[in-house]
């Protein structure tokens, strides 16, 4: 099995960054101070669970049913609880969810259950951070979320994946679940009705696949700018519309903030003297619409980090000053309305930030608006088409993005016998931003190879030497487009050139 180096402690932070690492193998400890966490919510539940001498007390999904049978009892051996939490939540269906938010909702379900505040066993977590060491990665069904109480199934059926019961991947090859947990070198979980709800209960999915998909629009931001620097530049634009009075009068703190980092990336320009006196709004009015996206961006942000540093679960035990005191509170700190929002603002964002990259694209291909550089920026119009397909595709991508662009979190939907009668459809949201980030990439891909192309077929040399140097890098990577041939694997390659390139 793959080793790595690479480690992280679940008594620190979670961030975005860490969700990413945990693609591939990564060594999780759990130390001292997560374990005393942990075994102290375990005696507390045990106590609560078993009597304490004042007689049990009836706790959701322990001695219950579920959902909208918590009247009824549960089953009474525990072991047969955790079937009976589990059993009924294999009804997914769809596509498996992509490696890197399986892995990342299991680790924000690790790093919660951490917190102790879940009652669950210590061994639940040692497994979990076990399972990181390797590249196992639960098969999970992309439907059948409506992200109200957790992501009750996706995270049942990864559950149920190291369990060592359904599929799972290893190495990036899929199959049984204990196939793949024997040759990982890992033992399937041993769980009682309290840790596999805690399992299930929360909304790790939802935050996984935000957080992701937050992180791929914010390079997209800002590869956008420093394409739109490079394509002004190019045109010989005068950036009298980034002037700092200009953008201060505007009033929005994001505008100001895109316009000084565009003025930085601009310095040296020389402007040709032969553009219109305004330019379209897709050069004129970036600073305003740039800097609106990151002001969006920016409360994304904010929510963002408050579910990774937040415990989804229910219900929760808190402990008192010794073990024989404490409570269990049922709430619904598993109900995903923040991420609804903000996946739906972030949908928001990258349906704009795609127009304008693909409106940059059409301008940088029409004869008309280009100055004079030949249609499709092909070198031999006729003879050659140039971008003509890429320009096709963006525009396809472009619809696609603005289809999935409709708010999801205001289509709530009663289910469950009326008990989830209001639900925020956080995971759907959240997982359709992480497909729309995905296109949104590919805008930026097409836009940047359009660029390179420009200076093949006659624009000029960029006069700002970081523009200029954003080029020359494009122009290393990707050879001019004469004669044709098929561009799919030139616009990745783009994309994340300039994605990894030194931003404004």
């Amino acid at each position: 099995m793959p080793t790595t180096t690479d480690s992280l402690s679940l008594t620190g932070p979670l961030d975005s960054a860490a969700l990413r690492r945990a693609a591939t193998p990564l060594t999780v400890t759990v130390d001292a101070p997560a374990r005393d966490r942990v075994d102290r919510g375990r005696r507390l539940f045990h106590g609560l669970r078993h009597g304490d001498g004042s007689g049990t007390r009836p706790i959701y999904g322990a001695t219950t049913g579920f959902g909208a049978l918590v009247g009824y009892a549960g089953r009474p051996h525990e072991a047969d609880q955790c079937d009976n939490t589990l059993a009924h939540l294999g009804a997914g269906q769809g596509p498996d969810l992509p490696h890197e938010i399986c892995r990342a909702a299991l680790l924000l379900r690790a790093w919660s259950l951490s917190r102790g505040f879940s009652g669950v066993s210590g061994e639940v977590v040692d497994r979990l951070a076990a399972m990181f060491a390797t590249t196992f990665s639960p098969a999970v069904p992309r439907y059948g979320s409506v992200g109200a109480s957790g992501d009750l199934i996706p995270l049942a059926y990864a559950t149920q994946a190291l369990r060592g019961r359904g599929y799972a991947y290893l190495d990036g090859r899929r199959m049984p679940a204990d196939e793949a947990l024997t040759a990982a070198g890992l033992r399937p979980l041993d769980l009682d009705g309290r840790d596999a709800l805690a399992l299930v209960n929360g909304t790790s999915v939802t935050t996984a696949a935000l957080a992701l998909a937050r992180d791929r629009v914010r390079d997209a931001h800002r590869s956008l700018m420093a394409l739109t620097c490079l394509m002004a530049d190019l045109l010989g634009c005068d950036p009298g519309f980034l002037d700092d009075d200009l953008l201060r009068a505007y009033g929005h703190a994001g505008a100001v903030d895109a316009g000084a980092r565009m003025r930085r990336t601009l310095t040296g320009l020389g402007p040709s003297g032969n553009r219109p006196l305004q330019e379209p709004y897709s050069i004129r009015c970036t600073p305003q619409l740039l800097g609106a996206a990151e002001d969006a961006l920016c409360y994304v942000d904010g929510v963002v980090a408050a579910d990774l540093g937040g415990v989804s679960d229910n219900p929760l035990f808190f402990p008192g000053h010794d073990d024989r005191e404490g409570k269990v509170v049922h709430g619904g700190n598993f109900f995903g309305q923040p991420a609804a929002f903000a996946a739906d603002l972030l949908a928001s964002v990258t349906a704009q930030l795609g127009n304008l990259a693909e409106r940059q694209l059409d301008l940088l291909t029409d004869p008309a608006r280009n100055g004079g550089l030949p249609p499709m920026l092909a070198t031999a119009p006729g003879l050659q088409h140039g971008l003509q397909g890429v320009q096709l595709a963006a525009t396809a991508f472009v619809a696609e993005i603005r289809r999935n662009a409709t708010p999801a979190g205001m289509q709530s939907l009663p289910t469950n016998l009326h008990n989830q009668d209001v639900v925020p459809f956080g995971t759907q949201a959240a997982l359709r931003s992480y497909d729309m980030a995905e296109l949104l990439g590919l805008l930026i891909g097409s836009l940047a190879l359009g660029l390179r192309q420009a200076v093949h077929v006659g624009a000029r040399r960029p006069t700002a030497p970081r523009c200029a140097e954003l080029l020359d890098a494009l122009i290393e990577a990707i050879p001019p487009v004469d004669p044709d041939r098929p561009l799919d694997r030139d616009v990745r390659a783009a994309a994340l050139l300039v994605a990894a390139h030194e931003s404004p």
